[in-house]
Order: C-alpha cells, then sequence, then structure tokens
C-alpha cells in the first residue's frame, strides 16, 4: 500500500516565521493588483468552485463530491480546475471587464511550483483584441514586483527584468530555433504529423515512446527543448499554439492552423495562459468532446460538459482572457523557492 503523506507541520511557530514575510508579501502584491485592475474598470467577481464539469482539459484531473438536495436527490459535482466557464457566463450575462481570485483545485499535481489548491488571478475583456492581454502582463508583472520594493522576478538562480518590456515569440519560430523543428510542416502533414514530428523529435535528441500521441511529443519538445530557454533577463511571450492544443481559443483569421493563444514565462517559468476566447458553441463542443474522448482513452475516465456553458457562449460577446498562477507570481517576485512558502495554509 502506498505510504500516506506525512504532515508538513506549517503551522509550527519556527516554520510560520520563516513563511511569515513571503505571506505578507503575498498579501501586499494581491492588494497593489486589485488596486490596479479596479483604476482599469474591472469589476472583481466571485465563482463558486463547486461545478457541473470541472473543465474539459485532457491533463487536468479534478476532484469530485456529491451535492445532496433537501429531497435527497444526489448529484456530482467537481471543485472546478479553473474559474474559466463561470468568468464566460458572466460575460455573457453583461459584464465587460472581470477578474476574480479564485481558489482552484487539481489533483495529481504537487511539487515545488504545483499545489493541490492554489490561487488564479484571471482577467477578461469583452470587445478587445487578445494582444491587449499581452501589455496587461507587462502591468502586471512590474506592480508584483514594486509591491514588495524589488524590480525583479527570480527562481531557481535565474532572474528575469520585471520593469522591461517582455520579450515576444511564436512557437513556431521557437521550435525552429532551439529544437530545428518546422512546426507548420508537422501541421501540414494532417494525418502524418505525429510521424513527422516523432522524426524531428528524434533528430534533436528527444525520446519518443510507440504509444506517444502528436500532443505529447509536442509537449515533450517544449518541456525539453524550449521552455528553459524562455524568461531569462526579461519575460517572454511565447504565442501562436497549434489550434487543437487550445480548445478554448479561437483561430488565429491570418492561418487557422494556429490559435489565438499565448504562455508568459519568466525564470523558465509559466504563469499565465491566455486567449482569443473562442465564442463558437458548436466548434467548443466538438474541441470539449475530442477532448473527454482522448481522456477516457488515455486514463479510463471523462467529465462531463457543461451544456450551460455551451449555452452562454452563443450570448457572449468577442473576449480575450487571462489566467495568471498568483502563487507562482508571488514565489518569483519574492525569490521564495517553493509554492508552499506563500501559501497562508499548505494542504498536508
Amino acid at each position: 500500500m502506498p505510504q500516506s503523506r506525512q504532515p508538513s507541520s506549517w503551522w509550527c511557530p519556527d516554520k510560520h516565521a520563516d513563511r511569515r514575510p513571503f505571506l505578507l508579501a503575498r498579501g501586499r502584491i494581491r492588494a497593489a493588483l486589485r488596486t490596479w485592475f479596479e483604476a482599469e474598470g474591472f469589476v472583481e467577481v466571485e465563482t463558486s468552485a463547486l461545478q457541473v464539469s470541472p473543465g474539459n482539459e485532457l491533463n487536468l484531473f479534478a476532484f469530485a463530491t456529491e451535492l445532496v438536495d433537501p429531497d435527497g436527490t444526489h448529484q456530482r459535482l467537481y471543485l472546478h480546475t479553473s474559474p474559466e466557464f463561470a468568468c464566460k457566463k458572466l460575460l455573457a450575462a453583461g459584464e465587460e471587464r472581470l477578474f476574480t481570485f479564485a481558489q482552484v483545485f487539481r489533483n495529481r499535481e504537487r511539487g515545488a511550483l504545483h499545489h493541490p489548491a492554489f490561487t488564479m488571478l484571471e482577467w477578461y475583456r469583452a470587445r478587445e483584441p487578445y494582444e491587449r492581454l499581452m501589455q496587461d502582463c507587462a502591468q502586471v508583472l512590474r506592480i508584483a514586483v514594486e509591491a514588495v520594493g524589488g524590480d525583479s522576478l527570480r527562481y531557481a538562480g535565474r532572474s528575469a527584468d520585471a520593469l522591461a518590456r517582455p520579450d515576444r515569440i511564436s512557437l513556431t519560430e521557437a521550435f525552429d530555433r532551439f529544437a530545428g523543428i518546422d512546426l507548420l510542416a508537422v501541421l501540414d502533414a494532417g494525418a502524418g504529423r505525429r510521424q513527422r514530428l516523432a522524426e524531428a523529435a528524434a533528430s534533436a535528441g528527444i525520446r519518443v515512446a510507440a504509444d506517444d500521441t502528436w500532443a505529447d511529443i509536442f509537449s515533450r519538445v517544449l518541456i525539453q527543448c524550449i521552455e528553459p530557454r524562455l524568461g531569462d533577463g526579461r519575460a517572454t511571450i511565447l504565442s501562436d499554439y497549434p489550434a487543437d492544443l487550445a480548445a478554448l481559443a479561437r483561430p488565429k483569421p491570418a492561418d487557422p492552423r494556429l490559435a489565438e493563444r499565448f504562455e508568459l514565462y519568466a525564470c523558465g517559468v509559466e504563469l499565465v495562459n491566455a486567449f482569443g476566447e473562442l465564442i463558437d458553441p458548436h466548434l467548443q463542443r466538438q474541441r470539449l468532446e475530442a477532448e473527454m474522448n482522448e481522456k477516457a482513452r488515455i486514463f479510463g475516465e471523462r467529465y462531463p460538459i457543461d451544456e450551460d456553458f455551451l449555452a452562454a457562449l452563443a450570448h457572449m460577446p468577442p473576449s480575450c482572457g487571462a489566467a495568471l498562477g498568483f502563487d507562482r507570481l508571488v514565489m518569483l517576485a519574492t525569490g521564495a523557492p517553493r509554492i508552499e512558502q506563500v501559501v497562508w495554509t499548505p494542504v498536508g
């Protein structure tokens, strides 16, 4: 039988004293960001952690629970992995700019940069281009370090100037520069793209298993060849993901092979995942079902699709949204080496 995890006893006075400066800095960063968002005309919202669907991304795993109504009716619910579906419903309801500091929950994730319960800062802009979020990200980094009297982000011996404008590189450029792979040629290979990417990855020295999907190989190239090169000296925006690796993002008008999705990195750490939001309910259903079919094939489980979310998309204006790992931002702004040092009450 697997051994149960030993309690961390984070409440011991000496341990708390070591963590307290990071925790107080967390509060200053949060207050400064809240002030900025409100000055920009955003309204702060609170989303329920209990949802019909926790989200439908292949590699995210949820915590399940059961709702029992007074009449004895039972309903399976989940702790959300992101407040995204709820926030988009609020956009459909008529909110134009909103933000939330949401406690979210992800199973099978724990380490220096991962915690099963963490805080996600999400914000959305209706009727604005998704590039506007890139400007927001630069401002968020600046606010975070200035709130703690610094000017740089730090992690694992690396640093990034948080006052400098982030670099921007597309996935296509990154694959070519850091792995020697022509990503667009891979996408154009259609049914043969898995084989083409496998051969290119192997040539770049990346191990490929016989049962790897093309998305598995893509992820391995990204993690091994590209992510370690991002965010040194200044933050890096990695943009224009393949469309079928951005299930909730709209295709780029100029190239439907790609999607309006970017991620922000600093010191090799992913901080932000942002989209030009997909608002076509029919295409969104197809993408979510494809994700769940693949999850069932690989992991033997699937999560329900939130029909209310799909109904809301028909009323949602063109929008863009970003999700930022707030605990990671605090880590990098304060130099904390582990996520549990910036979480007030760690799990277990």
